[in-house]
């Protein structure tokens, strides 16, 4: 009988985390049978082709719970379990904290949707099938909320940590999640040693760094051919605060100044995008930047193939918000594309400075311009730094490769190699 993972995702499917949607694929290729809960509607009207390649069913916890079902599946829950249910009803209201931070749920929002999410764990077993795990994307709501359900039903539980949903809830909210899971995964060594740092070890399950992989079929070098007189430096990425856009325009202003010619995609949309609209008019690049707004995963592949280089300049906020490290880095390393980035967050777990790409502490535009004017002039440092970010990509950060670690907490908990660490 197939091994069942439930995952816990806030939404589904976002465009902005491809990262769960290849996670899920890849997962299903090595046999694994998902059921994907997720608390919400996404909403958003652009979806990324390989969501319909997913085999697993998916089910919205939000519309299990209106109506008079939602009722009754409230009180069968009660009815079943009524000592787990009374314990996790008593375990929010008195620690009604444990859903401080950030989110979008109190703790007893929360909880309705683990009742929910109990009601699809019921219905699996009644199928003759057991859940394996209960597998939650992101340490907040989605954390919280399998924390909860592993405590109605008994399944094991286990979330993955990844940025703002990290560092942004308090860190007794996190260790609170951390005492009753299996393991905590997260996607590079800063995240590891934050919650190694936060979570005392009586509380701390193992901690287990495992990238987040790109499928280097798709993403891989076309064979860029030499830059015509105006090189396109492409970026991608959600236009909020942490990703640094201001400074990438700010910069490319630098290079403009310097007598460079460029043109520049910044594929994205996001609440700044209004504001790095009107920056980049007022700093005269107008004819320079194009703003497209969102596109979906193979939009970015053309824009890829058919750049000279790729920038990202993200920041570290103060109140903690920060990148892990981001998965388009990753995408252009593997087509073979030739970086320029920040210190930011887990990025120097990727990047080299001029040995696969080249780096700026956040916030330094001097430096970022720098950097980028390399990249559009020196066809030698684009060639080397290219093929290099290439061979990082193939070395550690495959997708099936990422799968097979994650694959063997998913089904029984067993140690993930030191290699994958």
């Amino acid at each position: 009988m197939p091994e069942r993972v439930i995952y816990v995702v806030r939404s589904w499917p976002r465009l902005s985390q491809t990262f769960i949607v290849n996670e899920v694929l890849a997962l299903e290729r090595r046999g694994l049978e998902l059921v994907v809960c997720s608390l919400v509607r996404s909403g958003e009207v652009i979806v990324q082709p390989q969501v319909a390649d997913v085999r697993a069913e998916v089910r919205y916890l939000d519309d299990l719970e209106h109506g008079a079902r939602s009722v009754r599946r409230q009180l069968a829950s009660c009815v079943r379990a009524p000592v787990r249910s009374l314990r996790a009803l008593l375990e929010c209201l008195r620690h009604p904290r444990l859903a401080a931070g950030y989110g979008e749920c109190s703790a007893l929002e929360c909880l309705r949707h683990a009742t929910s999410l109990a009601a699809v764990v019921r219905e699996i077993r009644a199928h003759g099938d057991e859940p394996v795990r209960v597998h939650a994307h992101f340490a907040h709501d989605p954390a919280l909320v399998g924390m909860l359900a592993a405590r109605l039903t008994g399944v094991p539980f286990s979330f993955t940590a990844h940025a703002r949903d990290l560092f942004e809830i308090p860190p007794e909210s996190l260790a609170a999640r951390a005492r009753e899971a299996t393991a905590v995964v997260t996607c590079c060594a800063v995240n590891a040693a934050y919650i190694e740092s936060v979570v005392p070890p009586g509380d701390r399950p193992p901690v287990r760094v495992i990238h987040h992989g790109v499928d280097l079929r798709r993403f891989a070098p076309s064979g860029h051919p030499a830059p015509g007189p105006v090189p396109l430096l492409v970026s991608v990425g959600r236009l909020v605060e942490k990703k640094g856009f201001p400074d990438l325009l700010r910069a490319l202003r630098l290079v403009k100044e310097r007598g460079l010619r460029f043109q520049v995609r910044v594929l994205g949309d996001g609440p700044l995008l209004g504001e790095l609209v009107r920056l980049r008019d007022e700093l005269g690049l107008t004819g320079d930047v194009e703003l497209p707004g969102a596109e979906d995963s193979d939009a970015v592949v053309r824009a890829l193939r058919d750049a000279t280089a790729f920038a990202l300049t993200p920041r570290v906020l103060a109140d903690g918000d920060r990148d892990g490290i981001p998965n388009v880095l990753v995408e252009a390393m593997a087509c073979g594309l030739p970086v320029v980035t920040t210190t930011a967050g887990g990025i120097t777990e990727l990047v080299a400075h001029d040995v696969n790409g080249l780096l700026a502490e956040p916030g330094d535009v001097p430096g970022i311009a720098d950097s980028l004017a390399r990249v559009l002039t020196d066809a030698g440092s684009r060639t080397r730094l290219g093929a290099a970010a290439r061979q990082t990509v193939e070395r550690g950060y495959d997708t099936d490769e990422a799968a097979s670690c994650l694959e063997r907490v998913l089904r029984a908990g067993a140690p993930v190699p030191e290699a994958a660490r």
